[in-house]
C-alpha cells in the first residue's frame, strides 16, 4: 500500500475534544501546507518522506536528477481533503499521483501547477495550485492515528491515538470508541517515556518499533510545545516493511496567539486560496469574513458582530460580511475598514455599530468621517454609537458633511440599514 494522503481529519466535537482555538472570535488559525509542516518536522528528527517542491515547469523537470527514488507520489498542495478523488479545471484528473518513471513526473506537476483543483472540500470553482509536492513514496503496511491538541476540558494538551489510522477518525470514535486513547499530558512534565511507550504499544507497534515509535512521539510533542501548536495530526503515522515508523501525512494549527513568538512560521503563510479581502483586513489587523448579503457590517467585538448580523436578518436584509476592528482601534484601522467593505460591489449600505467600552467613540467618529471623504463613499450609512465619548462622537459625526443616518439603538439601526435598500 502506497503513501496516498487519505484526508481524514479530527472534528474535535466527535471526539469530546475542544481546543482553545475553537472559542475566541478573534482568534484566526494558521493551517500549514503539507510540505511546510513536514519541513518543519524534519527539524525535529521526525521521520517524514523525501521531498522537493515545484512551482513551475523548469523546477518540475529538474526534479527526477536530482531527486532519484524507486517511485515518485506527486501531490497538489492545498488546504483541503479528499486530493487523490478530486480533478482541476483543465480535466486533469486527481491532486495525487504514483509513478515509477521519472519521465512522467514532469508532465504530472505541470498538469496541476497554475489549475484549480476541484475537491469536496473545496468551493464549486476550486482551489488554485501554485505549488506541488514530489515525494519518495514509500510502502505501508500498516496505518496508525496520532493527534496532539489543545483541550479546554483538561486545561492543556492531550494525545489522541488510534490503530485505525488512515480512514475517517470521527467515524471510528462513533463506532469504536474502545480504539481511541485520550490521555493528558501535564504541561510541566511533558511526554514521559513510559507514556510514549504506553502510546506506541496502544497503537499496535511491536518488538523494535515500539521504542522507535515512542521515540517518534516524544520528538513530535516536542514540535508541538517549542512552536506553539493548538493541534498536530498525524493520519497515518505507518509502519513500513523495513520496519521503520513514518510520519506519512501532517496537518499543523497554530493559534495567532503565537505570531510575535513563531515569526518565521508565521511567514510561511500561504494565502492563496484565503480570500483577498480578508488577507487585506488581517494587514490591518481586522477581523473580516465574506459573505454574500449587501449590508456591510463595521461592529467592534465578534459577539456585537455577531448580534448585528442576527438583527439585520430579523429585519429582512443579509449581511454582506463580519468586520470586527476590536477593541484599540485606530483612526487609521477604521479608514481601512470601510475601504474594504466597499470594494465589495454587492454592499448596499453600511452598518457601524460600535459600543464603547475599551474604545473611544469619538475614534471611531473620526475614522467614518475621514473614511467617508478618502474613499468618497457612495452607499448609504448608518452609524450606531454608545459608550465613551459618545456624545464627543456624535457631535462630530453632526458637524461633519458626511450624510450619516444616526440610530439610537440597534433595533434602529438595523431597521434604518434594512429600509436603505428598499
Amino acid at each position: 500500500m502506497s503513501a496516498i494522503c487519505k484526508g481524514a481529519r479530527l472534528t474535535p466535537r466527535l471526539l469530546k475534544l475542544t481546543p482553545a482555538a475553537n472559542g475566541a472570535g478573534q482568534t484566526r488559525n494558521l493551517n500549514l501546507l503539507e510540505y511546510q509542516s513536514k519541513g518543519l518536522l524534519q527539524d525535529y528528527g521526525v521521520t517524514v518522506q523525501k521531498f522537493r517542491m515545484a512551482t513551475n515547469q523548469e523546477e518540475a523537470a529538474s526534479i527526477p536528477g536530482e531527486f532519484p527514488c524507486a517511485e515518485y507520489v506527486i501531490k497538489a498542495q492545498v488546504l483541503a481533503g479528499g486530493r487523490g478523488k478530486g480533478h482541476f479545471d483543465n480535466g486533469f484528473k486527481g491532486g495525487v499521483h504514483l509513478t515509477k518513471d521519472p519521465s512522467k513526473v514532469p508532465g504530472l506537476c505541470t498538469s496541476m501547477i497554475g489549475h484549480r483543483l476541484i475537491t469536496k472540500q473545496t468551493p464549486p470553482a476550486g482551489i488554485p495550485v501554485s505549488k506541488v509536492m514530489v515525494a519518495e513514496a514509500i510502502d505501508i503496511t500498516r496505518e496508525t492515528y496520532f493527534c496532539i491538541l489543545l483541550d479546554r476540558e483538561y486545561n492543556g494538551p492531550v494525545i489522541v491515538a488510534s490503530p485505525d489510522g488512515g480512514v475517517d477518525i470521527e467515524e471510528v470514535a462513533e463506532k469504536t470508541p474502545e480504539r481511541i486513547m485520550k490521555i493528558p499530558v501535564d504541561i510541566k512534565i511533558g511526554v514521559t517515556d513510559e507514556m510514549a511507550t504506553q502510546v506506541a504499544e496502544f497503537l499496535g507497534f511491536k518488538g523494535e518499533l515500539v521504542p522507535q515509535c515512542a521515540q517518534q512521539i516524544k520528538n513530535l510533542y516536542k514540535v508541538f510545545l517549542d512552536v506553539d501548536c493548538v493541534q498536530l495530526e498525524i493520519n497515518p503515522l505507518a509502519e513500513t516493511p523495513q520496519g521503520m515508523v513514518y510520519t506519512a501525512d501532517a496537518k499543523l494549527g497554530f493559534d495567532d496567539n503565537a505570531s510575535f513568538r513563531q515569526r518565521s512560521i508565521f511567514d510561511m503563510e500561504d494565502t492563496t486560496e484565503s480570500e483577498p479581502r480578508e488577507v487585506e483586513a488581517a494587514k490591518h489587523n481586522l477581523n473580516y469574513v465574506q459573505m454574500d448579503g449587501n449590508i456591510g457590517c463595521l461592529v467592534n467585538g465578534a459577539g456585537l458582530a455577531m448580534a448585528t448580523m442576527d438583527i439585520i436578518k430579523l429585519y429582512g436584509g443579509e449581511p454582506a460580511n463580519f468586520l470586527d476592528v476590536g477593541g484599540n482601534v485606530q483612526e487609521e484601522q477604521v479608514k481601512e475598514a470601510f475601504r474594504i467593505i466597499t470594494e465589495d460591489d454587492k454592499v448596499k449600505a453600511i452598518l457601524v455599530n460600535v459600543f464603547g467600552g475599551i474604545v473611544n467613540c469619538a475614534t471611531i467618529a473620526n475614522g467614518i468621517v475621514n473614511a467617508c471623504k478618502s474613499i468618497d463613499l457612495k452607499v448609504p450609512l448608518v452609524v450606531r454609537l454608545e459608550g465613551t465619548n459618545v456624545d464627543a462622537a456624535k457631535k462630530i459625526l453632526a458637524e461633519s458633511d458626511v450624510k450619516i443616518a444616526s440610530a439610537s439603538d440597534l433595533d434602529d439601526a438595523a431597521r434604518k440599514a434594512v429600509g436603505m435598500l428598499a
